[in-house]
């Protein structure tokens, strides 16, 4: 095997998007051999565009032409885990858009699916190739950051107008899209979070449902975020604020990190705030601090053609996989229990989540959607 032949599974915003990426030549060695939509419309696009490429109306089709090794499941989220089952049992390597899916029971049985077939497994967690997280990471695996005492995310800049919102019938309903700025706008950053952070242990929250639009799921959030050691976090997003903010706050022993408007400040301490409070006798003494303004790539990296890329060498080369597959259901957990705390009033065990109850208590949102 010298080269990726890939499937795209839905000709939509993203997966066309990819294609062009592809043709272009943009990603070493993967070509598209396959593209399926259930769109006659988006079918006769493809056609016309990439008259070289087969084009089916279903997922099985393609799977059995034979014609691709690895597909690329980017249909609406509900889709993602039924599809990347049965091309696992094709034979088939995976790659999937974000979100994993909508709920962590439907998620944990296509991880089984993947782990059964032994194929390689990807999601299109792109945000994983940005230089900056990529950096925050390292310092923070590295231990330059000691103990983190506290994290806050505000990610508003996410605004969606009633427009956005009514541009396809399938948009913010539980029953076609599964919820709103958690399960469209944030899957990167909660995948980003646990990445750079780790799980919480205990998540307490509270959303507004149509808030600002004539929507019935989520657009605008505020969590809590509990660990075990002490650490503890605040997720603040929406898509109803307009300018928004992107800041991500991270204190710590040794001072305190941020990263906003294009830049990665490190407040550093001289020494640990711990270390300098056993010593200190002065009441109103302070640790000396250092603003240091860390070197980092603001261009946010290769995105989608990086994951691609590092999937393609994976696969050709034994390359280790940036954004693994079966990691999705760990964004998608933080995701789901934000939305039952929302729902329940209750703090929510995460590393003991209830994926029964939370699928029940969906169901219920479903049958109840206009959508």
């Amino acid at each position: 095997m010298n080269k990726v032949k890939i499937g795209i599974v839905g000709y939509g915003i993203m997966g066309s998007g990819h294609v062009r990426k592809l043709k272009a030549g943009m990603v070493k060695n993967m070509e598209v051999t396959a593209i399926c939509d259930i769109s006659e419309e988006r079918r006769e696009a493809a056609k016309k565009a990439y008259p070289e490429i087969a084009v089916f109306d279903n997922a099985e089709e393609l799977y059995e032409s034979r014609l691709c090794d690895t597909v690329l499941i980017a249909v609406p989220h509900y889709g993602h885990p039924p599809l990347a089952i049965k091309a696992f049992a094709h034979g088939l390597n995976v790659i999937i858009e974000k979100p994993a899916g909508v709920y962590t029971k439907q998620v944990k049985e296509m991880n089984e699916a993947a782990a059964k077939s032994g194929k390689l497994f990807g999601i299109m967690y792109n945000q994983r190739t940005n230089p900056v997280y990529q950096k925050l990471r390292e310092m923070i695996r590295r231990g330059d950051l000691g103990h983190i005492k506290r994290i806050t995310w505000i990610i508003t800049d996410w605004y969606r107008p009633q427009a956005y919102h009514d541009s396809s019938a399938w948009r913010s309903t539980w029953k076609d899209e599964g919820g709103g700025a958690l399960i469209n706008q944030n899957p990167h950053q909660l995948d980003l979070w646990q990445w750079m952070f780790g799980m919480p242990d205990r998540i307490y929250a509270r959303a507004s449902f149509g808030k600002y639009y004539d929507i019935e799921v989520e657009d605008d959030v505020m969590a809590y975020f509990e660990y075990d050691n002490g650490t503890t976090g605040e997720y603040i997003t929406s898509t109803g604020e307009a300018p928004g903010t992107n800041r991500l706050e991270v204190a710590c022993d040794m001072g305190k990190v941020v990263i906003e408007n294009n830049k990665l400040i490190f407040h550093r301490n001289v020494v640990s705030e711990r270390e300098f409070n056993k010593t200190n006798t002065q009441p109103f003494g302070v640790p000396e601090c250092w603003e240091c303004n860390i070197p980092a790539d603001f261009s946010g990296g290769p995105q989608h053609v990086g994951i691609l890329q590092n999937f393609t060498d994976a696969l050709l080369k034994g390359t280790e996989l940036l954004a693994k597959g079966e990691e999705g259901v760990l964004g998608l957990t933080i995701s789901n229990s934000i939305h039952l705390s929302a729902w329940t009033g209750e703090t929510v065990d995460v590393k003991n989540f209830p994926d029964d109850r939370f699928y029940e208590l969906l169901q219920e949102k479903i049958r109840n959607s206009r959508g």
